[in-house]
């Protein structure tokens, strides 16, 4: 399945948007959870284009470079909704470098552990300082309908972090 084509079908829908805008979207919330790369980005939205999902403007711009602006189409609508309908599956587990090394903590001096877990831990709690402030700069009150869906992921992504440092403040005690 091509994600990818959902998540730019997805924020297309939302507004008119550059290549470059859905770039930067990928720095901003949906980066959350979501990654793509501009390599990625192009080809998909070229792909989308000749499916007829999207369609493109490229507005006078003065001397400017032309900027293909991007709108999504009835088709592409139909296609998205229908997809944001599926029941998804549970997915298979993320992969966490860090947890796999902590597997074979046996392995490691006792003090290079603690260290290790001292350091992901202010890692992560220095991404939960920057959800909760982006979370508070957002929200300070009830999120509208058109707020809900970054207002739910960036809820999960705050409690995520905390689970991710309430469980090395767990590991911490088994390496005085």
């Amino acid at each position: 399945m091509r994600t990818l084509k959902y998540a730019i079908l997805g924020l297309v829908s939302q507004k008119p948007m550059t290549g470059y805008d859905i770039y930067k979207e990928f720095d901003g919330p949906i980066g959350n959870f979501w990654s793509a790369k501009h390599s990625q980005i192009y080809p998909e939205l070229k792909k989308l284009t000749q499916e007829k999902l999207l369609n493109y403007e490229m507005p006078e711009s003065g001397e400017s470079l032309k900027k293909k602006v991007y709108t999504i189409t009835e088709a592409g609508a139909k296609e998205l909704d229908a997809w944001l309908s599926e029941d998804e599956e549970l997915a298979p587990t993320a992969k966490d470098v860090f947890r796999l090394r902590m597997y074979f903590c046996e392995r490691m001096d006792p003090s290079l552990v603690k260290d290790l877990l001292l350091s992901q831990l202010d890692k992560h709690e220095d991404k939960l300082t920057y959800l909760k402030s982006s979370m508070d700069e957002h929200y300070t009150k009830k999120p509208t309908k058109a707020q809900l869906g970054d207002y739910l992921v960036l809820s999960g992504a705050i409690s995520r972090e905390e689970a991710y440092c309430d469980w090395i403040r767990s590991c911490l005690p088994y390496f005085k």
